[in-house]
């Protein structure tokens, strides 16, 4: 996939535990352990919204494009 989430570079960074985060922006762990991992096809805005507001960050900072290598070919 050509997107990457870095979310728990950001979290670790800010030293905040995955737990503190879930509760703080009202998702589930085993939701943002997902969203972590890159298993989602999407998030919605309210959440990355409320991410960015608890870690202070910009939507930058929790994704990076990254081409596929079949697509940086072509």
């Amino acid at each position: 996939m050509a997107i990457v989430v870095r979310l728990d570079v950001m979290l670790a960074l800010r030293k905040v535990r995955s737990k503190e985060l879930a509760e703080a922006i009202g998702i589930t762990e085993a939701n943002l352990s997902l969203l972590k991992s890159g298993k989602v096809k999407g998030i919605r805005f309210a959440t990355l919204d409320a991410i960015c507001e608890q870690l202070d960050c910009q939507p930058a900072d929790l994704l990076e494009y990254v081409p596929d290598k079949k697509e940086a070919g072509t």
